[in-house]
């Protein structure tokens, strides 16, 4: 009680502040801002906030019944708690006033101060420049709750918030700032991710790898999940799946050629990882199953987004083949392995994303995107695109894993990170939410307090 009592607190005093904030709007600035971009990038932004929701079906699909509520609150928490935390300072930090290539000036933007009256974002200057926070807004809210599928009935609700905000502010906005921002060291280095293989999947698996580790060494049970919804696993691929064509084609922040290029590298590397998961199971031994079309579609998406600016259509083919291919192994290795990864965020979304950024290395092309793209990749000849790559992938992995583990560690100690046992034979919904997906009998336990 006391702790929901400072979360409280804590938002009512962001909202005071929000009527004393800095400065009110100036002139909004309309020079130069193109109506057809700016319609395409209100659905585009609106299709990436639709993938949140895909998400908390996709899990919540393949958890027990007893924690499908749970499982799926912490997908849509994360749209009120980081919708918050950017208006405040995240957006500031990944996009203010660069700090030596590492993170923005927080004073920039905080409290969205000059984003409503502000100049257009460099790289996308033909839409206004909150549009353009807005769209980001979306891929820092769903970045975070991929992490979700590693620690799902385990973590407690309370100390999942606060691993939101920490993994938001430490990890997620570092390296929005050093991939996304003009002077961010990876950026300047020649990095190519059109639209957050790096940001968003590698961050988030690469955590998730970290919460795995951690859990096991916290004598966490290994998980043996039965998908308690396969019916929810689909929908949530679909709406996932449709969304991703504002994640990917959206990145190209206008309505033009580049998007219509990246809405085909986006679907057909998706059905062709699909394809090649349920066919790779099969040669193993396995029926062909709705769930395994479904996590290889998504590890598909996943693959192309670095590159779904910078490739062709034949290349997004390839790499969701191979993607697939390699996150099944993955996947197979893990399920030998004491790691506890209950929902295989690991070796979906951070395998699959440093895959794509490979890819992305080996396959990107100027004549897709000559204006963006730093130079050919190794497959068209050129080294210097591929070498920088796998150095940014040593960096990446290296910051989000290390960085992950300490905030997994600070978390715990401030209120601790898991639930109880008893928490864990009543179920989540139960424990933290009082409430659950079917009626059942709770008359002998004590009612639990958030």
């Amino acid at each position: 009680m006391k702790k929901s009592v400072i979360f409280l607190v804590l938002l009512i005093a962001v909202s005071i502040l929000a009527v004393f904030q800095p400065s009110v709007p100036g002139t909004i600035v309309t020079e130069g801002i193109d109506t057809g971009d700016t319609a395409w990038m209100l659905a585009a932004a609106a299709m990436v906030l639709l993938m949140t929701p895909g998400l908390a079906y996709f899990y919540g699909g393949m958890i027990d019944t007893k924690n499908i509520i749970s499982t799926m609150l912490q997908s849509f928490i994360a749209m009120g708690v980081i919708s918050v935390l950017w208006i405040l300072v995240g957006f500031s930090l990944a996009f203010g006033e660069d700090i030596n290539g590492f993170i923005g000036s927080p004073s920039t933007f905080f409290m969205f101060q000059h984003v409503l009256d502000g100049k257009p974002w460099s790289l996308a200057p033909t839409i206004p420049l909150v549009l353009f926070a807005f769209f980001q807004l979306k891929f820092a809210i769903i970045t975070p709750a991929l992490v979700t599928g590693t620690f799902a009935e385990r973590i407690k609700f309370k100390s999942y918030l606060v691993f939101l905000v920490l993994f938001s502010l430490v990890i997620y906005a570092p390296l929005a700032h050093w991939t996304w921002h003009p002077d961010g060291f990876l950026f300047q280095w020649g990095v190519l991710d059109f639209a957050g293989g790096t940001v968003v999947h590698m961050s988030a698996g690469f955590a998730a790898l970290a919460a795995s580790i951690y859990l096991r060494n916290k004598g966490e049970a290994k998980a043996h999940v039965t998908p308690a919804n396969i019916p929810f696993v689909l929908l949530g691929t679909g709406l996932l799946w449709f969304g991703w064509f504002g994640f990917n084609a959206g990145s190209a922040v206008g309505a033009n050629a580049l998007a219509a290029s990246a809405f085909a590298t986006t679907n057909t590397a998706s059905a062709a990882a699909g394809l090649a998961w349920i066919l790779f199971d099969a040669v193993r031994g396995k029926k062909p199953s709705a769930l395994g079309f479904c996590i290889g579609a998504v590890v598909g998406l996943v693959a192309i987004t670095p590159a779904a600016g910078f490739v062709t259509i034949p290349s997004s083919l390839f790499i969701g083949t191979f993607a697939a291919i390699i996150s099944n192994i993955v996947v197979s290795w893990k399920s030998k392995t004491s790691l506890e990864d209950t929902l295989d965020v690991f070796p979906c979304h951070g395998v699959g994303g440093a895959v794509g950024m490979v890819m992305t290395a080996l396959l990107a092309n100027t004549a897709v995107n000559g204006a963006n793209t730093t130079g050919n990749g190794l497959f068209f000849g050129e080294t210097a695109l591929f070498i920088v790559h796998m150095k940014a992938l040593v960096v990446v992995v290296g910051y989000t894993f290390v960085g992950s583990l300490a905030l997994l560690k600070i978390t715990d100690l401030i209120m601790g990170l898991t639930v109880s046992a008893e928490d864990k034979k009543v179920g989540q919904d139960y424990s933290q939410h009082g409430e659950n997906l079917y009626p059942m009998d709770f008359s002998s336990l004590k009612e639990k307090v958030i």
